[in-house]
């Protein structure tokens, strides 16, 4: 029998896939790691604006949610 925060648990679920997968990347990949691409420093830090600072934003309210659902799943 499924409770209300199994069913909470796995939209939550999927909004994570699918908000993740809406970021924007924030390097060119493992072959520009690899390869030392001209463009790629690992030790330089990036501000975010706009749309990439909410979407970070919204990221971790789910994540948040969804570690808090996941919990009272376990007690429930």
């Amino acid at each position: 029998m499924t409770s209300a925060a199994q069913i909470v648990l796995i939209v939550l679920s999927f909004i994570m896939i699918i908000i993740t997968l809406l970021q924007s990347g924030k390097s060119e990949g493992a072959s520009a790691a690899v390869m030392g691409g001209n463009k790629m420093n690992i030790f330089t830090r990036t501000k975010e604006r706009g749309a990439d600072k909410i979407m970070t934003i919204i990221t971790t309210l789910f994540s948040i949610a969804f570690f808090i659902t996941a919990i009272l799943c376990n007690y429930l």
